[in-house]
């Protein structure tokens, strides 16, 4: 039976793990830890985790940490590299931070303001990509980046188009839409019900997300070139869930075929990943707690683009679940080990 450690696990992304790894076959989690809520039981600050109730958190320190097969690292942007680097070499961490997932110091330095810790293998299995294969590279990987919630969404929609070479680089926009639960479980006055409730509010734009060059780095893996981008992230009145639409201009003699051909193609065995039937619209509520994207698209032949919809839960699919499904193939798991593929309705 493979260990598990869970820092951060006070928060939204640490308790969605935890739930998670409650009911892997393969995976035995022994330790939980959180400095602000240190000394309490997990069941107190999450009371939908009384599985765990025998379980007390620990300070977030490497000390705590060690000793497990698997570390997985669900801790506020910029504070898990001074951790990571305490932890053993031969022990899969498995961050859910954006610390390692940028390859580009600049665009680290100039959306997070520090120095640049490095670059892990990319946690996304599914991400079609020219020249290579996302999913071989963490097999057996010791260290893997998580990719940020958005990022998931916006980079499984889109990526199928420029890896067939059926989308143009040079103008691609999206808008996405995400539950309140993508900014953590910190007391913001922006965040309170009665602000939230009824409402829809845009956020970091002007393309100053954080998740931008996230995005923007996927695509081009993808592309194979550079990818010019527009994000713009709203905040929606909802606990959970993430609804993304992304366009971009096709290249000359692309068809609807053809679109829905490439993405049948990337995503036909995926087991994560579902292209929806013609007709058929994605829905949060209805991957509410499946690690599971679902996908829908069509080419507006009036302007010449494609309009492609993704539908995850933020906290699944978008953090938690993909860390489960990383860790998997990196300790030689099966990849869907304790991994729901249905969402909870109604």
């Amino acid at each position: 039976m493979v260990t598990a450690a869970v820092a951060g696990a006070s928060g939204y992304a640490g308790g969605e793990i935890v739930r998670l790894l409650l009911g892997h076959p393969d995976i035995h989690l022994r330790t939980v830890a959180a400095d602000s809520q240190a000394g309490r039981r997990l069941a107190e600050v999450h009371p939908h985790l009384a599985a765990a109730r025998d379980l007390v958190l620990e300070p977030t320190t490497a000390a705590s940490l060690r000793g497990h097969d698997v570390v997985f690292l669900a801790l506020p942007h910029g504070a898990s590299a001074a951790l990571a680097v305490s932890l053993p070499e031969d022990v899969v961490v498995v961050d859910c931070g954006a610390d390692y997932r940028l390859s580009d110091a600049e665009a680290w330095h100039a959306f997070y303001g520090s120095q640049h810790a490095g670059t892990w293998p990319y946690g996304l299995p599914e991400l079609p990509i020219r020249g290579g294969s996302v999913r071989d590279e963490l097999k057996g990987a010791i260290r893997i980046a998580v990719p940020g919630c958005y990022p998931t969404a916006c980079s499984l929609a889109l990526a199928p188009g420029f890896a067939a070479g059926l989308l143009e680089p040079n103008d691609v926009v999206i808008v996405a839409a995400s539950g309140t639960s993508g900014a953590g479980k910190g007391l913001k006055p922006h965040l309170l019900g009665s602000e939230v409730m009824g409402s829809m509010s845009p956020y970091g734009v002007g393309g100053g997300h954080r998740h931008t060059p996230e995005i923007r780095q996927n695509l081009a893996l993808a592309a194979g070139e550079p990818v010019t981008l527009s994000f713009t992230p709203t905040l929606a009145p909802m606990a959970r869930g993430i609804l993304a639409t992304c366009t971009a201009r096709v290249t000359a003699g692309t068809t609807a075929e053809g679109l829905r051909a490439a993405w049948e193609d990337a995503y036909g065995g995926e087991p994560f990943v579902h292209v929806l039937p013609q007709g058929q619209w994605p829905r949060t509520a209805d991957v509410l707690g499946a690690n599971v994207a679902q996908v829908q698209l069509t080419l507006d032949e009036s302007v010449g683009r494609a309009v492609v919809v993704a539908a995850l839960d933020n906290l699944t699919k978008g953090t938690a679940g993909g860390a489960i499904q990383c860790a998997n193939l990196a300790l030689g798991l099966p990849e869907t080990a304790g991994l729901p593929v249905a969402g909870v309705a109604p």
